[in-house]
């Protein structure tokens, strides 16, 4: 039976393009883990992304994951079909544009057929301590680094 874990994640960025932070919030049953990182060139989206992807890339084995974020972007893509188009459309949007990020979305691709990932959007800013706590974590990695 696979382990299942729950995943909060946030991107920050200052500017945008600008400087970038992300974090990571894992539990599973009374652990905790935090991560984050920091880019020095980089968007909100690709932030947002990130934080995803590295919360699911610290998992050490195959697991039954919700992942909740308050990225649209991120959410939206994969409850609503946008990333199955994608692919399907030669990384072509409806729009007929290039997707953006696809290294990042392809390493997402990766890691959902690895685990298997339920995507939760939350309000962001708001009374959500978990969402807050990785806001936190992506603000602090981007001031660690100025």
């Amino acid at each position: 039976m696979k382990k299942r874990v729950t995943i909060y994640t946030d991107g920050a960025c200052s500017g945008n393009p600008g400087r970038g932070g992300w974090g990571a919030l894992m539990m599973y049953g009374t652990v905790n883990r935090e991560l984050s990182g920091y880019e020095p060139a980089t968007t909100n989206n690709r932030m947002e992304l990130t934080a995803a992807i590295e919360g699911l890339d610290a998992l050490k084995e195959p697991c039954v994951v919700d992942l909740y974020s308050d990225s649209a972007y991120l959410v939206n893509a994969l409850n609503q079909g946008w990333l199955k188009r994608w692919t399907t459309n030669n990384w072509t949007t409806s729009a007929k544009k290039s997707v953006e990020n696809i290294d990042l979305w392809k390493k997402i691709l990766k890691l959902v057929t690895l685990h298997q990932v339920t995507f939760h959007k939350v309000k962001g800013h708001s009374d959500n301590p978990f969402n807050n706590r990785c806001d936190e974590l992506a603000r602090q990695a981007i001031k660690n680094n100025s």
